[in-house]
Formats: C-alpha cells, structure tokens, sequence
C-alpha cells in the first residue's frame, strides 16, 4: 500500500529531512562570505575561525558578528554556555612528518546543557552547513576544553 504524497519506495523520513533542510537558508551575503572565507583562508598562516548562529525567527544561518578569530583562547571565551553555534576553523598546523596542514573544519558546539529545541535546530542544519561551507571535516565540541584541544584532533586526522 502506497500512503497519498509518498512514492512507492520512499520513506515518510526521507521526506522529511529533504523538507527540514530547506527550513534554514543562506542570504546571497552570507554565501559569498563562506566562499571568501574559505578561499582567502587555504594559505594562512595563522589560525582564522568565524562563528555562525541560527536565527531563530527567519531560520537564516549567518554570522553571528564580522569578527574573525586567531586564537582558539579567543574562540572559546565567545561560546554561550548554553547555546549551540557552528564555527568554521581554518587551522595551520604542521604534521608530525612535518608537512605543513590547513584544515578547513566546521566546529560543531553543541554544549550539554543547551535546551532541546536549540539542539534539534542545529542538527537539522549541520550538513546543509556543511554541504555549503564546503568543509573538510565536521568536528563536535562541547565544551571551552573541546575547543582549546582542537590542535590535537586535527593532528590525529590521518
């Protein structure tokens, strides 16, 4: 038996995650900031992050002010306690064989104690995020700590 709206084959699930994603949205500005962003960021030679947010009413992902972060202490000390944010990281390091690394990651801060609704938005967007930051990676961090070890997982990224 084949339910009306769903095609023989198709999950009530599917659909809805192909209709969750088109709930959040990207202005032309905040597209062409990420495309800047990571081109201008893939031969720095200092750590640059940007932090985004949801915005709660329109559902639009944007920046959530124009500043650009060098310092993971710096990033850390601008995350909510409680309130989920995506940040994206482009972070030199050098590898144990000693070639030279920029990796282009989106930081997923999701803190444990951010409340429900906070944390179903933002993980209904994380891959449409990720999709069009065009990101290497997707890390999660919960906590100021997670952020300040963030060296330490990119260095572990075989």
């Amino acid at each position: 038996m084949v339910r009306p709206g769903l095609s023989p084959g198709k999950s009530k699930s599917i659909l809805t995650i192909k209709a969750d994603n088109r709930l959040y949205t990207f202005s032309p500005e905040t597209r062409e900031e990420l495309r800047k962003f990571r081109l201008g960021t893939s031969r720095a030679k200092d750590p640059q992050a940007r932090i985004y947010i949801i915005d709660i009413k329109t559902k639009e992902i944007r920046a959530e002010s124009n500043d650009t972060y060098t310092k993971l202490e710096d990033i850390a000390d601008e995350l909510p306690d409680s309130s989920p944010r995506f940040v994206l990281l482009s972070y030199p390091h050098t590898l144990a064989s000693g070639r030279l690394s920029v990796p282009y990651v989106l930081l997923y801060y999701l803190p444990e104690n951010c409340n429900p609704s906070s944390r179903m938005m933002y993980a209904g967007a994380v891959e449409l995020f990720r999709n069009t930051a065009e990101v290497q990676r997707v890390i999660e961090v919960e906590s100021e700590g997670d952020v300040l070890d963030i060296e330490t997982k990119l260095s572990n990224d075989k």
